[in-house]
């Protein structure tokens, strides 16, 4: 350290001791390191308890009170908790903990067909789905090294089938419903174009127009003028604007930063637009941005008002009701070398909310979805008109090159406007995944059959289990 004055030292004078004050004076330093090591682990329990164990009120059909504890906190550089707002990279933690946990192997899931969902949203138990589908999930979660999940399947304009397995909170054991909350993380990008087209069907812009024409305050740097970015480059992930957020700042208790106080020196082009798919988080907060100037709303109460308002999304939000935090999944990385061990992560408050920090249930996700495979229309209401529509679900490029490459359907996977798309034997498959610490979810639905899955879990990267999932899913409702 500099600019502080060392104490002086005090001259000492020595004498070798006795054997015997040698070996009392070892014994103290040997108290006092036990001392130590006790008021660390005392401390490493009560950190680890208080994001995993802490006593939660009652639940839906949990007289218990087996509800996953609530309270939100920020993540840090090495996924510690920082109420000063340090930094946090979301998406490039590390699949799992080094060292060791306490606790035993999580017991086998119990396979749920919700009672809470039934009573709201009456699907059907088919015991022909539930003998295909049942022992999919169980293997998802041992292989994919899951604590919970809960899957949603959809139908015409139903949801007509739901299953929940494992556990929400490992430590108090409260097991998954389907009116658990987790985050949904980048599948919210499909929800955020859908509002960007609502704006283009007022004729606030055209898809091909250059989006630096209607930036106030803010432009994307780097730009060729014969090599603009279009709205449809920001909507497929060709705009060359940055892959990732990289380390940004995250809160507790402070307001975070205005969409165009986050933006301002970060819309650098990488590559130039139209080349390849670069998978941008920068590009779909930049969507909230230019939502919000179009629409002259913050976005967050936009998206409430003409998103999940219309599609009856009561469990879906940017910050969790108390309700809701009494239902929320505690996200989880596995421990290496303990199957069935997993350790808890904090929940994340960053400033990358308009790109996936959004929390829901998979009912909700499954609502979406239910739009999003009927032309955009949920209930009698239409969301987004039928040519956006057209273009959302349409292959923009006949193949994307990106994080999801290869582990996602067949050569004909390309992008739509936000989503990805897909034929599978004829038919149009829409699809999108989110993973942030500790959650993995999963979105897919063919438009040619109205048909759809939903799937939510507390598992960190687990996308590989659960595209297999949503497609044997799929398959189930043929």
């Amino acid at each position: 350290m500099t600019g502080m004055a060392r104490p002086a030292r005090k001259k000492r004078t020595t004498r070798r001791g006795t054997p015997s004050s040698r070996l009392r004076r070892a014994a103290d330093i040997s108290l006092v390191v036990l001392g130590l090591a006790a008021v660390g682990l005392f401390v490493a329990v009560k950190v680890i308890g208080g994001r995993d164990g802490a006593p939660a009120r009652p639940g839906p059909g949990d007289a218990n009170g087996a509800g996953a504890a609530a309270v939100a906190s920020s993540i840090g550089p090495a996924g510690l908790s920082n109420p000063s707002g340090v930094f946090a990279d979301l998406e490039a933690g590390p699949d799992e903990f080094d060292g060791e946990a306490g606790g035993e192997p999580l017991p086998g899931p119990a396979m749920v067909s919700d009672p809470y969902a039934a009573r709201p949203f009456s699907p059907v138990d088919d015991p022909r789905v539930a003998a295909l589908l049942d022992p999919e999930i169980e293997r998802s979660l041992k292989a994919g090294r899951i604590p919970s999940m809960a899957v949603v399947l959809v139908s015409g304009d139903r949801i007509v089938w739901t299953r929940s397995a494992g556990l929400a909170n490992v430590r108090v054991k409260t097991p998954a419903a389907c009116d658990t909350v987790y985050l949904i993380a980048s599948t919210f990008k499909t929800m955020s174009a859908t509002a960007l087209l609502q704006q283009m069907e007022q004729g606030k812009f055209k898809l091909d127009d250059r989006v630096n024409d209607y930036l106030d305050g803010l432009q994307i740097e780097g730009e060729n003028k014969r090599h603009p970015v279009t709205f449809r480059h920001l909507l497929t992930h060709t705009s060359g604007l940055p892959t990732d957020f990289g380390r940004h700042a995250v809160w507790e208790d402070v307001a975070p930063p205005s969409l165009t106080g986050y933006l301002s020196g970060r819309l650098r082009l990488w590559r130039r637009p139209g080349t390849r798919v670069l998978y941008s988080n920068i590009a779909f907060t930049l969507v909230a941005h230019l939502v919000e100037k179009f629409s002259g709303t913050p976005f967050k109460e936009y998206m409430r008002k003409n998103v999940f308002a219309p599609l009856e999304m009561r469990d879906t939000a940017f910050e969790p009701r108390a309700d809701m935090a009494e239902r929320l999944a505690i996200p989880y990385m596995p421990v290496r070398r303990r199957p069935g061990v997993f350790r808890p992560v904090d929940w994340v408050k960053a400033d990358a909310w308009p790109a996936g920090v959004v929390y829901g249930t998979a009912v909700d996700l499954a609502r979406w979805l239910i739009a999003s495979v009927n032309g955009g229309v949920y209930k009698g209401r239409r969301v987004v008109g039928e040519a956006a529509f057209r273009e959302m679900t349409k292959r923009q490029y006949d193949r994307f090159a990106g994080p999801v490459n290869g582990g996602w359907l067949n050569e004909t996977s390309g992008y739509g406007l936000a989503w990805w798309v897909s034929t599978v034997e004829g038919e149009t498959v829409i699809a999108h995944s989110g993973s942030v610490n500790g959650y993995t979810a999963f979105i897919a639905g063919n438009v040619d059959r109205k048909t759809g899955v939903a799937i939510l879990t507390n598992g960190n990267k687990a996308h590989r289990w659960l595209y297999a999932l949503a497609l044997k899913g799929l398959a189930a409702l043929r």
